[in-house]
């Protein structure tokens, strides 16, 4: 029979097999022929034996190579659950991205360093990690490294024996004995001593400590989850950092976005912030004007998500009726530049026509003068409007 006859036969009763014809002579147009006709690769029966065993070994691996790419695929597919990290507020890509991330992580027991600007959520981070592990029954154990000391630092860290120094009337156990089969987050680790990098470093390497003052060998498990928002590579380069500390953190990097590369997220959290701040200050307050919706939007948020809930529960507090208003809301205005630009990192082509649209909008007063100074047509303005659940008679008034 023809080769596509063949061909069809084996794909019949072998859907996965690999298909490799070996031509009688080199001839480019019978090998072209027995491709096109079903053959997943083509040879003449003069090529060497290595030319022939390799394709056939690859032929071979072929359907494993593609069944990896297809799970690999349904993966990044796959909804992700966003149950499984309570606390964290966000739909946008790059939390997406880092979620996946963070689900990926938890299963290792590698240490993590999180990286990010203050206020982003490094530690609801640190906790999806801990949660999503093998080690969520056991303690998430938290400690800010700049808001001690040196010398209450270290005893925090290790613990101390009774009569270590002034005042220590009993034992106490420290942080990474009190972590012992759970995640130690370790905030603003940037903030060590060089002294205490040394016994820092000297943990992760030996999985054991020394209480201070004491002699007797503590050995305990404790995966180590670390956070700044210092560039710790330029601190390694001037000396206040040490190197190999760096690289014992540094295995698994997690970057925090800024509030400002996730604009989706802004009404997200700020409706999330809303009900939990109204119901702690028991007052009824449903929601936000879209006045109001506009100026979160524009507002650059240098303080990143703490800086939003702040605003959030002021907001709460001032506001007299049903829902926030621009005035409720404690923002310094911003020019129409500086707005653009806070929303251009990270920003979607749909989010970044909104704002365009919703803008001119308001500026223009009409829909029709928004359109033409656009320079798109009205019914495309109207059809946006209603898919974002908004009327341009809605917007007008609360501009009004």
């Amino acid at each position: 029979p023809r080769l596509a006859e063949w061909v069809e036969r084996v794909r019949a009763a072998r859907g996965s097999a690999s298909i490799v014809a070996l031509a009688a002579r080199t001839d480019a147009a019978l090998l072209g022929q027995a491709v096109l006709e079903g053959a997943d690769q083509a040879l003449p029966r003069e090529a060497g034996a290595e030319a022939i065993v390799a394709l056939v070994r690859r032929a071979w691996e072929k359907p494993r190579y593609a069944e990896q790419a297809a799970s690999a695929e349904r993966a990044a597919h796959e909804e992700l659950d966003l149950s499984r990290f309570p606390g964290i507020v966000g739909s946008h890509p790059v939390m997406i991205r880092l979620l996946r991330r963070v689900a990926q992580v938890a299963r290792s027991r590698a240490t993590v360093l999180i990286h990010g600007e203050t206020g982003t959520g490094k530690e609801l981070i640190a906790g999806a990690i801990h949660t999503n592990s093998k080690r969520a029954a056991g303690p998430f154990v938290k400690l800010n490294c700049a808001a001690l000391a040196e010398s209450v630092l270290e005893s925090e860290l290790f613990g101390h024996e009774r009569g270590a120094f002034t005042g220590a009337q009993a034992r106490r156990i420290g942080r990474f004995e009190q972590a012992d089969g759970g995640t130690l987050f370790l905030d603003e680790v940037s903030e060590l001593s060089l002294s205490l990098q040394v016994k820092l470093l000297r943990f992760l390497q030996e999985r054991e400590l020394e209480r201070v003052g004491g002699n007797e060998t503590v050995k305990v498990d404790v995966r180590v989850v670390a956070a700044t928002n210092e560039d710790l590579g330029a601190l390694v380069k001037s000396g206040r950092f040490r190197e190999d500390l760096y690289y014992r953190l540094n295995v698994v990097r997690l970057e925090v976005p800024p509030l400002r590369a996730r604009p989706s997220d802004v009404l997200e959290l700020a409706s999330h912030f809303l009900v939990e701040l109204a119901a702690e200050n028991e007052v009824e307050v449903s929601g936000f004007t879209e006045a109001a919706k506009q100026a979160l939007l524009a507002h650059p948020w240098p303080g990143n998500v703490r800086a939003l809930r702040n605003a959030i529960e002021t907001a709460v507090v001032l506001c007299e009726g049903e829902r926030v208003d621009v005035g409720d809301l404690p923002l310094e205005p911003a020019g129409e530049g500086d707005a653009l630009q806070a929303m251009v990192p990270g920003v979607t082509l749909e989010e970044l026509e909104r704002w365009a649209i919703l803008r001119t909008l308001r500026a223009m007063g009409s829909v029709q003068a928004a359109a033409d100074a656009l320079g798109i047509s009205k019914r495309t303005i109207q059809y946006r409007l209603q898919s974002w659940g908004l009327t341009a008679k809605e917007l007008l008034r609360d501009e009004a």
